[in-house]
């Protein structure tokens, strides 16, 4: 972007370090429309690492954000352990039957060897071809969905939450497996130069369970994991709600938080008191349907509200540009960071 002084990994870790660096950040997840920039199907795409290297350095020029990311698609996780993908041309792959489909399973399970998953290999080799082409200039993010949410495509929601409920030697030997095959994938990743990793939790946010549920659960089975990654993390809620369990979230030990669009981002900072980085929180939903104005609108709005003082990274709510989301919509928000986005932010008394 015009008039930066800083490269995005120098950004990034200035405002990690809650220190306000030339401008906001901005972290946008297209990690699907890289298809359109090579005029490909989403299928076709995401069979190689290359393909996911030339397709985000390409949008990175496009927009000028400041990450980039090996991630393909959230079901090759559960694809690793032998599962089954349902492939679309039109948005992202989901999980199809799960693995699980007794309980008692989860007794003759071990986790995959990440050496030996080509779906995870092919995410490191596209993880390693973009810390060769620029990461000593660019963030490099990793994804590792957290054991506790992985359970949701391993053997569907309600089997889930009955096995957390009713069968607690059984959660808890899932649980075990679980944790080591996230610490593999996630170390994997660091070790093909990933700057940090993205730990996937959406099960933990009061959205899907209370926190009653999650002081017992997820939040016991993050304080074992993340100590365990041997990199930075940032917990991420894909949407859901964190507030109320954010000095919950702060004792596991992540760097970095990803917030909802429903909840009030001044709230947010406050509740993070310098401990937590705000990644967010722009609805991807309603983002289909912005204008320029409304991009420019959603952006003044977000920097105001956690600007201030660094500690703020600027990205969608959920971690994942929709695929209907326009290039258009996403030039708008890259052109309104570089307006509104630099320090001193001074605009925003001016504007008060």
């Amino acid at each position: 972007m015009k008039g930066d002084t800083l490269t995005p990994l120098e950004r990034f870790l200035a405002v990690v370090s809650h220190k306000e660096p030339d401008r906001v950040p901005l972290f946008l997840f297209p990690t699907l429309h890289g298809a359109r920039e090579l005029d490909m199907t989403l299928t076709d795409y995401f069979t190689r690492g290359e393909n996911i290297v030339e397709g985000q350095l390409k949008l990175r020029e496009k927009y000028q954000h400041d990450c980039l990311t090996g991630f393909f698609y959230a079901a090759a996780e559960v694809e690793a352990w032998g599962g089954e993908v349902l492939r679309r041309d039109d948005g992202p792959f989901n999980s199809g039957r799960p693995i699980i489909r007794d309980p008692e399973q989860i007794l003759d399970l071990s986790p995959p060897i990440v050496d030996n998953a080509r779906c995870l290999q092919e995410s490191i080799k596209a993880t390693a071809g973009l810390a060769a082409e620029c990461g000593k200039d660019v963030p490099i993010l990793g994804v590792a969905i957290s054991p506790f949410s992985l359970p949701v495509m391993q053997m569907g929601f309600g089997s889930y939450l009955e096995l957390m409920h009713d069968r607690p030697a059984l959660f808890e030997a899932l649980m075990a497996i679980n944790e080591e095959f996230c610490v593999d994938w996630a170390n994997a990743q660091l070790e093909a130069g990933a700057t940090a990793i993205v730990y996937f939790d959406p099960v933990s946010s009061t959205t899907i369970i209370p926190r009653d549920l999650y002081l017992t659960t997820g939040l016991e089975v993050a304080r074992r994991t993340i100590p365990r990654i041997q990199g930075p993390t940032g917990t991420h809620f894909a949407s859901g709600h964190c507030l109320s369990i954010i000095p919950d979230i702060i004792s596991t030990g992540t760097g970095v938080i990803g917030v909802s669009a429903e909840e009030d981002l001044s709230d947010i900072k406050t509740a993070c008191d310098g401990k937590l980085t705000i990644v967010g929180n722009l609805n991807g939903v309603e983002m289909r349907r912005w204008t320029e104005q409304d991009a420019e609108h959603a952006v003044k709005t977000a920097i105001a509200k956690a600007g201030r003082g660094g500690g703020f990274i600027l990205a969608d709510n959920h971690g994942e540009i929709p695929w209907h989301v326009s290039e258009e919509t996403l030039l708008a928000i890259s052109s309104a960071v570089d307006q509104w986005g630099r320090y001193p932010l001074d605009w925003i008394d001016a504007d008060a």
